[in-house]
């Protein structure tokens, strides 16, 4: 399927690995330009290279931190408009909501939520006027169904998910969609160092806590992180114009209800 969208420009934060490069290389290989962003320089520009050699469209990298203002400031100087967005950070540690004080939530409402929505502010106007763009958060499956522990996650990012269910119906009739996609388990870096420190916690190996949640999964297997990045490039086709508001679940069916 032709996505219609060669030629565009996108913007990815969290791009030098796991789901945000994802996205990036679904993106690059239908050919669009991608600016890709995340805040360590060294991967990046490995990122960066991987990306050029696929071919399609071209790539450009750029080390900011997309939670600060003044790594925003980095991103809009060297790029200003762009037909897609794909907001992604990291999510906050786990842990016992009675050690989190004030600065604490605030980090994480930064991250999870303040940021993404300076973002959006950033290039919303811009798609509206030229009557086409595509926004997609990335955020998490906690979202559906709140994890136990991460209840910074939890709130933050269900706090944005609030956010854009507003302002996605303001936005469509000009052409601009807003989504979110919610992860569930990806096999990707970071639920590895996830295991690991599952692992040491309960004095028991990575290979036993991986199989036991394996077990308990529906597909009995995680998520391949090019599922998520396709799902994200047809949000951002010409023929997802109608998907607008949402939050879509990718968890391999772990979600146990049916809305």
């Amino acid at each position: 399927m032709d996505l219609g969208i060669a030629g565009k420009k996108a913007l990815v934060c969290g791009a030098s690995a796991g789901l945000g490069y994802a996205c990036a290389q679904a993106l690059v290989q239908e050919g669009v330009d991608v600016l890709i962003v995340a805040r360590t320089e060294a991967p990046l520009q490995q990122a960066a290279t991987r990306l050029r050699a696929l071919g399609g469209g071209g790539v450009m990298a750029l080390a900011a931190d997309v939670t600060t203002e003044a790594g925003r400031a980095s991103i809009f100087a060297a790029q200003s408009d762009f037909d897609m967005v794909v907001t992604n950070a990291g999510g906050p540690a786990p842990g016992d909501f009675r050690q989190w004080d004030r600065d604490t939530w605030v980090r994480a409402i930064e991250a999870n939520m303040l940021a993404p929505i300076e973002v959006i502010k950033a290039t919303i106007d811009g798609m509206m006027a030229r009557g086409f763009g595509r926004i997609v958060n990335i955020t998490s499956s906690a979202v559906k169904s709140p994890v136990d522990g991460l209840g910074l996650s939890n709130g933050a990012r269900s706090a944005l998910t609030g956010f854009v269910a507003g302002l996605a119906r303001s936005t469509v009739a000009r052409g601009v969609t807003i989504n979110n996609l919610l992860p569930g388990t990806f096999d990707t870096a970071r639920l590895a160092g996830n295991f690991e420190a599952a692992a040491r916690r309960a004095g028991r190996s990575v290979e036993q806590v991986v199989a036991d949640r394996l077990a308990k999964h529906p597909a009995h297997r995680f998520g391949r992180p090019e599922e998520l990045g396709h799902t994200c490039a047809y949000l951002c086709s010409v023929h997802a114009g109608y998907i607008n508001g949402q939050s879509i679940l990718m968890d391999g069916g772990s979600f146990p209800g049916v809305f």
